[in-house]
């Protein structure tokens, strides 16, 4: 008798399938491809996916054929992966949804596109980011807007939105995210989704088009906390074509799916950040699913402790400290630079004047052209330096094993507004892990039938990812938030 459903599939439902023959890798990625077909130029028209890979099927019956002969290729096997538009694919455009960019083929794959390939993946299709990820609402020259699946009037974050939405329509099983700011975050938050940004080093950001190295990282995202830990153990490890790699060696985990522990909340003391929270009635529904997620993880054995941090803005973090439009330029110019990489645009100057990007990145990257790392940028990475210091003594202070807030102070925002109040910028620019959840939805309305996801987040200190993935398993596994959006329902005769 069947047991496979492909709504909400995970690693393990697939690989079991694939053991009892019920399923083959070529019948799963069809299956997805016709979701994909259903839903995202038709239907609700999400608009989430760039490029299908012309290749994904072919390459699914020779895994299965390997299967056949000699049992899976890797961890990941025969498993779909969309992959945000921006980590290099040697057999597929990476666009970083410009125009300016549009039909490049990179002569090589991305570091962490390598890994999974290696590990067994099959890289379904390219989806959609906020363009060269400069900001959150995952709008860009190449596709335009992609809609968040729980309610189609607002974005699904960003910048890494087009991963958050066709996880949550399944349209695949795991998806990279890239984070500089909020960007792997912010749609795992408002798509029900666990994404995890790793501690800076963790894992290479070798082959993806850069924003800022300082702040940069890349990471899983998936619609369950126990995959984004199977996938981060095969994307982790030491490349040398990215320096802050080096410093992962000795802290990364054998096995980060030994921290899936249903009882992983037990005597963890979390500190609860008010500063985090916000106090206007737009808050209130977050702030609701917030507490409510502070009494759950008592209930479940947390000590949660209250701080008072008038000094830990939020706001001010990204403003004053955080120095990502600094590094736009030179960064971005050394990836179009590099001769090896035979780009259609050398810089971010070149950009500017061919107009060939979408006006919504106008305003930041012609502020980027502007600034110059001068005493003011080294005055940032001074308190960037003060701010990590803060952080550590707080939890050391209160003998804390993560800090808890959510990780918007309101719901994201509709198409054609700019994305507010993240908090984000805590773990961005300290370089610190963590992990959003899901933490249940706001009210219901005529446009989002159950409410609009709202993710909770947890940080932690330097290197802390399987202590914040037993947190988040634990939180998840006694919760139970996630739901199917109603706007990508099941299709007819799919498993």
């Amino acid at each position: 008798m069947a047991t496979f459903n492909l709504e909400e599939a995970t690693i393990a439902d697939v690989h079991r399938a694939f053991k009892s023959g019920e399923l083959t890798a070529k019948t799963l990625v069809g299956m997805y491809l016709k979701r994909i077909e259903a839903y995202d130029r038709k239907g609700p028209t999400l608009n989430a996916v760039i490029t299908v890979r012309p290749k994904a099927l072919e390459e699914a019956a020779a895994l299965d054929a390997k299967f056949r002969k000699s049992g899976p290729a890797g961890p990941l096997h025969g498993i779909p992966v969309l992959l945000k538009d921006n980590v290099n694919t040697k057999d597929m455009p990476t666009t970083g949804g410009s125009r300016s960019l549009e039909g490049y083929v990179p002569p090589a794959d991305a570091f962490i596109a390598k890994k999974l390939r290696e590990a067994g993946a099959i890289l379904l299709a390219k989806v959609n980011l906020h363009e060269f990820a400069v900001w959150g609402e995952s709008v860009s020259s190449i596709l335009g807007q992609t809609l968040n699946p729980y309610d189609l009037t607002r974005t699904p974050g960003g910048s890494s939105g087009g991963t958050g939405a066709a996880l949550a329509a399944n349209f695949g099983i795991l998806g990279i995210g890239t984070d500089t700011v909020n960007s792997i975050r912010s749609p795992a938050s408002a798509c029900s989704l666990a994404g995890i940004r790793p501690t800076i080093g963790l894992v290479s950001r070798g082959g993806i088009i850069p924003y800022s190295l300082t702040q940069d990282a890349a990471g899983p995202m998936a619609r369950t906390v126990a995959d984004t830990a199977k996938m981060l153990y095969v994307l982790a490890g030491y490349d040398p074509g990215d320096a802050a790699t080096a410093w992962s060696v000795g802290n990364i985990q054998k096995d980060y799916t030994k921290y899936l522990n249903k009882d992983g909340l037990k005597g963890k003391r979390i500190g609860i950040l008010r500063s985090f929270f916000g106090d206007q009635p737009v808050h209130a529904d977050v702030n609701a699913a917030t507490d409510r997620a502070i009494a759950d993880c008592k209930k479940m054995g947390a000590v949660m402790v209250e701080l008072d941090t008038p000094d830990l803005d939020s706001g001010r973090i990204v403003t004053e400290i955080s120095v990502h439009l600094y590094d736009l330029r030179p960064d971005l110019d050394s990836y179009l630079g590099d001769p090896k990489a035979n780009t259609p645009v050398k810089s971010l100057g070149e950009i500017v004047a061919s107009g060939t990007y979408h006006p919504g990145i106008e305003k930041n990257i012609k502020e980027a052209m502007t600034l110059k790392r001068d005493a003011g940028y080294y005055e940032r990475l001074a308190k960037r330096a003060r701010l990590q210091d803060r952080v550590m003594t707080l939890m050391a202070g209160q003998n804390l094993d993560a800090l808890v807030f959510p990780h918007q102070k309101r719901p994201v925002v509709p198409v054609g507004e700019s994305q507010v109040e993240r908090n984000g910028g805590l773990g961005s620019v300290t370089g610190f892990p963590s992990i959003v959840v899901p933490g249940g939805f706001t009210k219901p309305t005529e446009s989002a039938k159950i409410g609009v996801p709202v993710g909770i987040e947890f940080l932690g200190r330097p290197w802390a990812e399987g202590l914040l993935i037993e947190i988040g398993y634990a939180y998840e596994q006694g919760t139970k938030h996630r739901r199917v959006p109603p706007t990508t329902p099941k299709l007819a005769g799919e498993m």
